[in-house]
C-alpha cells in the first residue's frame, strides 16, 4: 500500500466535500446588488394600437407562459379578456358606438404591469419577494413568494394574480432576463407599429409630451397622457399610457389608491375593537365572581 497515495485520496475527498458544503452555503450568503442603471420603463401609444396581439404573443413566447383556453365572452373580439398569471400582456378592446349609429371608433391599448415609482405591491409583500431592480422594475421573485396574495390585493390596477398550479404570484418582468444582457423586452420589440415603446425613463417622458401636441396640432384635443407625472401613487408610473378617453374606459382608476393608507385607521379600529373585547370579557368574568 501507497501512504502517500492514501493521503492524497483523502485531500481529494476533503477538498471535494468543501466544494459540496459552499455550494449548499451559496444561497445564503450575502453579495453585492447590482449597480443601479437607468430607470426604464413603457410608453404605450394607444392611438398607434392596432390590436394585432403581437405583444401577447411574444410575451407567451419568450416567458414559457403557456396559451389559455378562454370562453367568448360575447362582449368584445378580444379573446383574452384580462391580465392575469398567465397572461402578462393583454390587448384590450373598446368598441365604442354612437346612439345614431354613427361614428363607431376602436380603442385599443396594450395593458401591462405599471412597474409603479411607489408600488403599493412592493409595501405589503411579507417576504420580501417583491424587490426594485437597478432598472427601477418592480419583480417578484418566485424563489421567495409565499403565495399570501397581498399584492394581489394591493395591486389597484388588477395586474398581480396567482398561479393555482404554483400558487405564487406572478405579473410581468419588463423582461429582466433581457434587460440584463442590454435587450428591450420583447413586446416592445415585436410591436409593428411602435405603439409600445421601451427606453429610458425621461427619454419616453419627452417623446410622449411631444407626441401629445402633436396630436392635437392635427385636431385630436382628446389626447392626453395618464401616469406619467407623480400625480398617481405619489410617484407616477415607470410604464404610462396616450389615452383618448376617460381612464375607466380603458379599465384603469382615474384616482388609485394606495391600500396602505388606510393601514392606519385599521390598525386603530382592530385596536379599539380589542379592548372592547376585553372589557367586556372582564366585566363579565367579574359579574360571575360577585
Amino acid at each position: 500500500m501507497n501512504p502517500g497515495g492514501r493521503s492524497r485520496g483523502n485531500a481529494s475527498l476533503m477538498l471535494t466535500g468543501n466544494e459540496v458544503l459552499r455550494g449548499l452555503l451559496s444561497p445564503l450568503q450575502k453579495v453585492e446588488p447590482p449597480s443601479q442603471a437607468e430607470t426604464k420603463g413603457f410608453f404605450t401609444d394607444t392611438s398607434l394600437c392596432i390590436g394585432c396581439k403581437a405583444c401577447e404573443i411574444a410575451c407567451k413566447q419568450w416567458n414559457q407562459l403557456p396559451a389559455e383556453t378562454k370562453p367568448w365572452t360575447g362582449n368584445s373580439y378580444d379573446n383574452t379578456s384580462e391580465l392575469s398569471a398567465t397572461t402578462w400582456r393583454h390587448v384590450l378592446f373598446v368598441e365604442q358606438i354612437a346612439e345614431d349609429r354613427t361614428a363607431p371608433r376602436w380603442l385599443l391599448m396594450s395593458d401591462v404591469c405599471k412597474h409603479c415609482a411607489n408600488a403599493p405591491c412592493l409595501e405589503v409583500c411579507p417576504t420580501g419577494a417583491i424587490v426594485r431592480t437597478e432598472f427601477d422594475t418592480v419583480y417578484i421573485q418566485q424563489d421567495i413568494c409565499n403565495g399570501c396574495g397581498y399584492c394581489v390585493a394591493a395591486c389597484p390596477f388588477g395586474v398581480i394574480a396567482r398561479n393555482p398550479i404554483d400558487g405564487a404570484a406572478h405579473k410581468c418582468t419588463m423582461c429582466y432576463d433581457r434587460l440584463k444582457v442590454d435587450e428591450q423586452p420583447a413586446c416592445a420589440k415585436v410591436c409593428p407599429t411602435r405603439s409600445i415603446q421601451f427606453g429610458n425613463l425621461g427619454e419616453l417622458k419627452t417623446r410622449a409630451e411631444a407626441r401629445v401636441q402633436e396630436l392635437h396640432e392635427r385636431g385630436e384635443t382628446d389626447a392626453y397622457l395618464y401616469g406619467h407625472d407623480d400625480k398617481i401613487l405619489e410617484g407616477g408610473l415607470h410604464a404610462f399610457f396616450l389615452l383618448k378617453d376617460r381612464p375607466e374606459v380603458y379599465n384603469l382608476p382615474a384616482n388609485p389608491r394606495r391600500p396602505v393608507k388606510g393601514a392606519a385607521r385599521g390598525y386603530v379600529a382592530t385596536l379599539v375593537m380589542a379592548g372592547g373585547i376585553l372589557l367586556a370579557g372582564a366585566l363579565t368574568f367579574a359579574g360571575r365572581s360577585s
